[in-house]
């Protein structure tokens, strides 16, 4: 049997370009090449695409020095990405794609618009899913509707930073010190604050607003950080659960990436119930963004009444070798080389689903 050809896209312009390409190189390893030919294609933090002949070269930053520039068609008769090199240009059919592209422009709905475009299967979630969950206003929008309990929150937007004693006024009506504040659209905790009085509020959403014309003020939840892992299409399941325990005061992206003391368990200690009510929920939220093929969803387990309290949800989790999602499913029976290639599947399977 002849082998696919796949594609993974890792890098990005994102806040994350670092993590996806970690992340790339461990889904790289992990798959089949007696099964599959590899084209990488990283994509530098200025947005130029570009062909990569290893993960050496990934793990070595040398990829960027490439001068095989790379495009993915998004002509559906192609289904192909065209390689330009000394003024000629090679097309290299492609059979699926895997997008190993955290945040925005990767994880949005951007890259997934392009793949439809381009009629070649891809893992993960379409463009619908990916841009609501990307967006946290519109992912609490979705979950209002579930009878889920997720953190109160007030929505402003940057037009509404014109008379800032108004927006004041309307987050102290409605909730109490202290409060989070974050950019509706911002990957890995980028630009988030947590505001214990009036005047670290407005410093919260001056930072958030350069990040986002929208963002979020929301009420402070008190409690185990807890996430669960989805893969699947039409019927999704549910991993375990892990916790995460945070250096800092809350998971920002220097405590996620950059400190050493952060850690994540699996199977923490957590009563029957509540686990399951998460395993549930995160299924549920799954299902309502319209996702396919894989996500992890977070939730906060209250201090004292045990109460499950939805976070949010990442359609394209990390996949480092400290990353809950391969964690939780390996805790399943699962290895990585498995996860992938389930993954991959999915890709195909998206359209008769």
């Amino acid at each position: 049997m002849s082998k696919k050809s796949i594609a993974v896209i890792f890098g990005g312009k994102s806040s994350e370009h670092e993590v996806s390409c970690v992340s790339a190189v461990t889904v790289i390893e992990n798959i089949d090449t007696d099964a599959y030919n590899l084209v990488l294609i990283g994509i530098t933090k200025e947005g130029k695409w570009l062909r990569v002949g290893s993960t050496k070269q990934i793990t070595s930053g040398e990829w960027y020095n490439s001068k095989d520039n790379a495009i993915l068609s998004p002509d559906a008769s192609h289904k192909g990405i065209l390689i330009i090199k000394d003024n000629k240009v090679e097309r290299i059919a492609i059979d699926v794609v895997f997008p190993v592209l955290h945040g925005l422009n990767g994880e949005d709905g951007t890259i997934q618009g392009l793949l439809e475009l381009s009629g070649i299967p891809y893992v993960g979630c379409g463009v619908l899913a990916s841009s609501i969950s990307m967006d946290k206003l519109y992912t609490k929008i979705v979950v209002d509707t579930l009878n889920i309990r997720q953190a109160e929150y007030v929505a402003v937007l940057k037009s509404d930073m014109r008379n800032i004693d108004k927006v004041i006024a309307n987050v102290e009506e409605k909730l109490k010190y202290p409060v989070f504040v974050k950019p509706s659209n911002a990957g890995s905790s980028q630009g988030v604050s947590k505001a214990q009085d009036r005047d670290e509020l407005i410093a919260g959403l001056q930072e958030a607003i350069k990040h986002d014309r929208k963002v979020l003020v929301e009420e402070t939840i008190i409690g185990r950080e807890i996430e669960c892992a989805i893969l699947g299409g039409s019927e999704p399941k549910a991993s375990g659960v892990g916790e995460i325990l945070a250096a800092a005061e809350f998971y920002d992206y220097e405590a996620k990436y950059h400190n050493a003391e952060s850690k994540t368990v699996i199977s923490p200690e957590i009563p029957k119930d509540v686990e399951e009510k998460i395993r549930e929920s995160a299924v549920r939220i799954f299902k309502a963004i319209d996702g396919y093929g894989l996500s992890r969803v977070d939730f906060f387990v209250e201090k004292d009444t045990n109460d499950v309290v939805f976070n949010e949800i990442n359609t394209l989790p990390g996949f480092t070798s400290i990353s809950m999602y391969p964690m939780l499913w390996e805790a399943r029976g699962i290895s990585k080389k498995t996860l992938v290639e389930k993954m991959i599947q999915s890709a195909y399977s998206r359209k008769g689903d």
